[in-house]
């Protein structure tokens, strides 16, 4: 029963994950359609902040699956 409650977390985590890499993109791109000339200043904090997502989605599921 624990096994299947870690899965569960463990792909809670990465579900949230690609929800916010892909809403950080997708405002990435709105940013660079509105100003075109910022679009290596929006492009550099959309791949930190995608950075930052990733590794907080690996930190849970870690934590899911070592909880069991």
């Amino acid at each position: 029963m624990t096994g299947s409650i870690a899965a569960l977390g463990a792909g809670l985590a990465v579900i949230g994950a690609g929800i916010g890499i892909g809403q950080v993109g997708g405002k990435a791109m709105e940013g660079i359609a509105r100003q075109p000339e910022a679009s290596s200043r929006i492009q550099t904090a959309m791949i930190i902040a995608a950075a930052l997502i990733e590794g907080v989605a690996l930190f849970g599921v870690v934590v899911a699956l070592l909880g069991k």
